[in-house]
């Protein structure tokens, strides 16, 4: 996916102005700055619920096999888990029978089975992002968009599922576009961190290739050498946004997605 000298306004002054970044087939790659900087709204355009007033989104990739992880798991309520892992399927015209059995399966390999009869009110937050990343998986994506898809999990059941989403993403080689506001949760898990500088009128201010090799294990990707000089500078940039610094120099440092 390449998004091009992308602008997007809600009727006054944009909040994004000419962002560019690029994904990867197979790349994990991060969205960070400041809070009202526009992430979301980027992320959205990408996603295709935005239509921006300048710029472009090229995906070399059907629609369909673009799979979205939203902070809010939306489950149906009334449907067990099972149910709702198979319901993309069936919408796709998937019999009933396997598309029951391939959502099963998928439960399973998150850590679900016996759970699959269970509604989203039976299960506790962990348990329900779970199901909603089985959700996507089970539609065989390409690329996954995600809009900060573990902000509400406490940090151990947090670290176990982001674990198995690298863990996956890897084996499948699935490209990843995820927006987060946690820096060491970019640094680790991704391959490319771009910086959305302040607003209004972001932009793409900064691009940081991640050195540390895959497979990725999320704890001693951060004992390798570059971690932390990679976090010291991603924080100092970030803050120097955040100050109000950013908007003097972005026009001089702003890296276009190659």
């Amino acid at each position: 996916m390449r998004v091009s000298n992308v602008s997007l306004s809600y009727g006054g002054e944009p909040v994004l102005e000419g962002a560019s970044l690029k994904v990867g087939s197979g790349q994990f790659v991060s969205l960070v700055g400041p809070s009202g900087s526009g992430k979301s709204s980027l992320l959205r355009v990408a996603m295709g619920l935005q239509k921006p007033f300048a710029g472009s989104v090229d995906l070399e990739r059907p629609k369909s096999d673009i799979g979205i992880l939203f902070q809010d798991d939306a489950l149906l309520p009334w449907r067990t888990a099972r149910q709702n892992v198979s319901l993309g399927l069936r919408f796709r015209g998937v019999p009933r029978h396997e598309a029951l059995k391939t959502a099963d399966e998928w439960l399973a390999r998150l850590g679900l089975e016996g759970f699959e009869d269970r509604y989203p009110r039976h299960l506790s937050g962990g348990q329900r992002k779970r199901v909603a990343l089985a959700q996507v998986l089970a539609l065989e994506p390409k690329l996954i968009l995600m809009d900060e898809p573990f902000a509400s999990l406490d940090a151990i059941v947090r670290t176990k599922i982001i674990q198995d989403v690298v863990q996956l993403v890897e084996r499948q080689k699935i490209a990843v576009l995820l927006v987060t506001h946690d820096l060491e949760e970019a640094i680790s898990l991704s391959d490319v961190v771009y910086l959305l500088s302040q607003g209004p009128r972001a932009r793409i201010s900064q691009k940081y290739d991640i050195p540390i090799p895959r497979p990725r294990d999320l704890v001693r990707a951060r004992l390798h050498p570059s971690y932390a000089p990679l976090l010291e500078k991603l924080w100092n940039d970030l803050s120097h946004e955040v100050e109000g610094g950013g908007h003097a120099a972005r026009d001089s440092i702003y890296l276009a997605a190659e």
